[in-house]
């Protein structure tokens, strides 16, 4: 019979999603067969996955951090593993996608109205195959698990608790204060039913002497009978995230400081308002002597020595955000190495044609930033699939060969208006120390990393530090933090 456990929240970006991987690690490692699941998740970062039931599709999109939940756990990512999207797009409106396949933009009341059967269904739907073939799922629930007014319509955590007859598992995040209040609440205004499956606590973001905590902890269990679990250390594994609130304030940077600064080379990020996608930045975060600096549109880009244009729900309308702020001219006078990519690949372009500018209605051409002679035409069709293909090399890719691999989620097709190289791809494009790719994945392959880290470091004329293996693999470092801080025999005992 399978298992579910439900990690819930007290609130939303507890931990939750780094909880959730790291158990789905740790089974694995003892040779269990289990699979990540989230029945509605709201996120624009997102990856192409192998389609599953019953389909006209062979891909299609789930959140990335179900795609990770999938690899740590060793399972192939399948649209079950998160059969509802949601991706933002601004004024009130989010693109429903359901089993991978986008179905429309809607507002949350029409979302609610018109959508909640179906997407409902397709949820338990998609549960019902990942119990048949699988002998645990660890489900992650959304937000808060007890919200008042959402019990009668929440998918990800009251409804998933009673379909799959789960455990749960709530996580509290410490460092924002109030965890155990939240806590005791939580289970206070919990539906009674699934209160009465939380079968433990965990609380995240410690810092300090894990024993100040036992007071409290002791009175947490004596208020309400349920256990904490765990306490885990403040220390991020370094898994993707699933929304922009993660990113670094104002012109954070992720990277360690472990190289001495003489050594050390930095990436700018735009911060666009509507990035998606942004894990595409985490292996390069990772590359020894390496940092990613997320520059807000206000800042300038004279002390980063290359620049990666992430991502974007709405190329146009970052564009013009750009373009407002006087970003535009920040890239178009950059001079080190740069790459655009999927949105940031459309916007370095000479132009964008049949534009939809939110909140206007209007279709139209707008000038692109002009790095790339290319011109991209939007379409209604969207492409989601997952893609190798043959790298060339070129541009500040030079030296790159052989196969890459990533994911292609994206609206428009864009041509080259003069004779380009094509770096990775006949849908790439590179010119002096300019390229554009709709791969997303990018720097997720090694190769490709080292050619760009190479190329980061001849630019800015700095000798790279010795080459060895990039810093710990997230997968490995959440189920350390489970393993070495959670009491995982009570949440699923002979798992």
């Amino acid at each position: 019979m399978t298992r579910t456990l439900l990690v819930a929240g007290t609130a939303s970006h507890v931990g939750k999603s780094t909880v959730a991987a790291g158990i789905c690690r740790v089974l694995s490692d003892r040779g269990v067969d289990v699979a990540p699941f989230k029945a509605q998740n709201m996120s624009n970062n997102a990856r192409a996955v192998l389609a599953a039931g019953d389909v006209d599709v062979d891909w299609g999109e789930i959140g990335v951090s179900q795609y990770v939940q999938a690899r740590a756990a060793r399972a192939t990512p399948t649209t079950d593993c998160n059969p509802v999207l949601l991706k933002p797009r601004g004024d009130g409106e989010s693109q429903l996608v359901v089993q991978g396949e986008a179905v429309g933009h809607f507002e949350a009341g029409e979302y609610y109205r018109d959508h909640w059967d179906r997407v409902r269904d397709a949820a338990e739907e998609s549960y019902r195959r990942l119990a048949t073939s699988h002998d645990v799922v660890v489900a992650e629930g959304a937000g808060s698990v007890a919200e008042p007014n959402l019990r009668h319509r929440d998918l990800a955590n009251v409804e998933t608790a009673r379909v799959a007859d789960a455990d749960v598992l709530l996580v509290a995040d410490i460092e924002r204060g109030g965890a155990f209040a939240s806590i005791v609440g939580t289970l206070e205004l919990a539906p009674e039913d699934v209160a009465d499956r939380v079968v433990g606590v965990v609380i995240t973001k410690f810092r300090g002497d894990r024993s100040i905590l036992d007071p409290a902890i002791e009175e947490v269990h004596d208020r309400t009978g349920v256990p904490v679990l765990g306490v885990l250390p403040h220390d991020d594994p370094g898994l993707p995230a699933e929304d922009s609130v993660s990113l670094p304030d104002g012109e954070g940077v992720r990277g360690d400081d472990d190289v001495p600064p003489d050594r050390t080379v930095t990436v700018g990020v735009p911060r666009l308002p509507r990035v998606s996608n942004f894990t595409d930045l985490e292996p390069l975060a990772r590359v020894p002597g390496v940092r990613v600096a997320y520059r807000p549109l206000s800042a300038s880009l004279a002390d980063v020595d290359a620049v990666v244009v992430p991502g974007t729900k709405n190329t146009v309308d970052d564009l013009l955000a750009l373009r407002e702020a006087g970003f535009d001219a920040e890239l178009a006078a950059f001079d080190g190495p740069m790459i655009g990519v999927c949105g940031g690949y459309q916007l370095l372009g000479d132009r964008i044609a049949n534009a939809h500018v939110e909140g206007t209605g209007d279709r139209r051409t707008v000038a692109g930033i002009g790095r790339l002679p290319v011109a991209t035409t939007f379409t209604t069709d969207k492409r989601v699939e997952a893609v190798t293909v043959d790298a060339s090399g070129a541009g500040p890719l030079a030296g790159l060969d052989g196969e890459v691999s990533g994911y292609e989620i994206h609206m428009g097709d864009t041509r080259a208006l003069r004779a380009v190289d094509r770096p990775v791809g006949p849908q790439s494009a590179a010119v002096g120390s300019v390229a554009g790719t709709y791969l997303h994945g990018l720097f997720e392959n090694r190769t490709v990393r080292e050619a760009f880290v190479d190329a980061v470091y001849e630019s800015a004329d700095k000798a790279r530090p010795e080459r060895g293996r990039d810093r710990r693999t997230p997968y490995d470092a959440a189920a350390a933090l489970v393993r070495d801080h959670v009491d995982t025999s009570a949440l699923l005992p002979g798992a």
